[in-house]
């Protein structure tokens, strides 16, 4: 197994085939009060676009955190665990309600975990642009 950091958009080989497994993943926002909140999210790893995304309701907690912080986005991170290995990516996450970035969220999430999402008028995806990436793998 290899631990260390990796650039985001340039991931060796290894971490990103990690990525394109099918493994429950964790996104963590900071609430209002600056505490952590943790919760199971699928999500698809970019790292030509140095993205990684997680569709949402636009009422969830998680988009509400990540709105709270403005324009400028807020720090959080997104990770995945499978016995002893384990992926994280940290960046910037924004919510965007525009219907082609949404779109392109839900296929490779559909790609990535083999099957498409319900239809849902209230998704939206966030977005984060990646700024650090670090695993066991």
């Amino acid at each position: 197994m290899t631990s260390y950091a990796q650039d985001p958009g340039a991931p060796d080989p290894s971490y990103l085939s990690f990525w394109r497994e099918r493994h429950l993943c964790t996104l963590t926002t900071p609430r209002p009060d600056g505490t952590p909140h943790v919760v199971p999210v699928g999500v698809t790893y970019d790292p030509e676009a140095r993205l990684a995304r997680v569709i949402a309701s636009r009422t969830s907690a998680k988009v509400r955190h990540v709105r709270a912080a403005g324009e400028e986005g807020v720090a959080v991170a997104v990770c995945q665990v499978a016995g002893p290995r384990w992926a994280t990516l940290e960046g910037r996450a924004r919510v965007s309600t525009d219907p082609e970035r949404i779109a392109e969220a839900v296929r490779r999430y559909a790609e990535r975990y083999e099957r498409t999402p319900a239809p849902n008028p209230l998704r939206v995806v966030i977005e984060i642009s990646l700024t650090g990436a670090m695993g066991r793998f």
